[in-house]
């Protein structure tokens, strides 16, 4: 069996920040990325707000970049799913075995209640490999809408972060799909440059807080489609359309951009009953902008008032980072400076257990 210091389960910025930083300082360390390495930038185009580039960088030129220079200071880099794990001793137990009849890629993608049907046994076979600690960097994913041409379009019209692509919509015609906080945020951050900007609810009222709702409406730029649904995304190269449904049928209207705006899910399954989740599935650590983040983090303050390993989570030597843990920004610096503060904790503490 395989033995590590430090085993990284996910890719994307925290990820590799954390590899070039643990790797560099001589902890032997192991990433686990699956079989899509990169995490969401895998699927932008073009990122303009990472500093360091001034032209712009495609966000798969970004990742590869990042992994390249992990592997440079030694980080043993696994094409692998981790379909398991174990952090109630250490070492640290990792399973990247799937049972017979199901693919690793099918297994880290059911909902929880299947997958604990399977991880019986999965744990009935010998653990890939043991690890002193763990960093998760699993990240989260937009949740999409199933609806023809969004999967085709995503990059070329279609987003899921109004912050981060807003600027190439300038002057064109945008709509938002959602009705919670994030959706009108992305209307307001769409606002500023699209020539205009309609907001797609299938409902008759907003669920986002009041003074956003107060922002949005007062707009002028802005549009809301109550009681509407997104049925279909048009295109050739690019969005040229979309098919909504309202009570009266379908209708066909003109569109630039579709930006998906329902929510994150947490890439966190493997780690129920493992680590603290919080009610949305986000890891919970010492730096969680959160409730539970600050009693966490009030439970382990040093003699001098500062909070020890911000990174860990609810479990001793087991460390988080990046949108698995980001339940408000999602950017991808500051994705890669959570990963960076997470592996120089997560060196700092294997130092102090020698």
């Amino acid at each position: 069996m395989k033995k590590s210091q430090l085993i990284i389960i996910g890719s994307g910025p925290a990820g590799y920040a954390a590899a070039i930083y643990t790797a560099r300082a001589a902890i032997q360390t192991q990433m686990f990325i699956g079989e899509e390495a990169g995490g969401q930038l895998m699927y932008t185009t073009e990122v303009e707000n990472y500093p360091g580039f001034p032209q712009g960088i495609l966000g798969s030129k970004l990742m590869t970049d990042m992994q390249a220079q992990a592997e440079k200071f030694g980080t043993q880099i696994e094409r692998q799913f981790v379909t398991a794990v174990d952090f109630s001793n250490r070492p640290f137990c990792i399973w990247t075995q799937a049972p017979e009849g199901v693919t690793a890629h099918q297994l880290v993608k059911l909902p929880h209640s299947e997958y604990l049907k399977q991880v019986e046994k999965i744990k009935q076979l010998a653990p890939a490999v043991e690890s002193e600690s763990v960093l998760i960097t699993t990240g989260a994913t937009s949740i999409m809408l199933g609806v023809p041409g969004e999967k085709e379009f995503l990059g070329r019209g279609v987003s899921t972060c109004a912050v981060c692509d807003a600027a190439f919509f300038k002057d064109k015609t945008t709509f938002v799909v959602g009705g919670g906080n994030a959706a009108l945020e992305d209307a307001l951050a769409l606002a500023k440059f699209a020539s205009s900007v309609t907001i797609v609810h299938r409902r008759d009222q907003f669920r986002a807080s009041q003074i956003m709702q107060d922002r949005v409406l007062k707009n002028e730029k802005i549009k809301v489609l109550w009681n509407t649904s997104l049925e279909e995304i048009k295109g050739e190269q690019t969005v040229k359309a979309i098919v909504i449904k309202q009570v009266n049928g379908l209708q066909t209207l003109p569109a630039d951009g579709v930006f998906i705006a329902v929510g994150h899910r947490p890439m966190t399954s493997i780690f129920h009953d493992q680590v603290e989740l919080d009610s949305h599935g986000y890891i919970t650590t010492r730096f969680s902008l959160t409730q539970a983040g600050l009693e966490q983090a009030g439970q382990h303050l040093s003699d001098q008032g500062l909070i020890q390993y911000p990174s860990m989570t609810s479990v001793e030597g087991v460390f988080a980072a990046g949108d698995v843990v980001d339940v408000r920004y999602k950017q991808a610096i500051t994705a890669a400076g959570q990963g960076c503060q997470a592996g120089l904790d997560a060196q700092w503490w294997l130092e102090s257990q020698v």
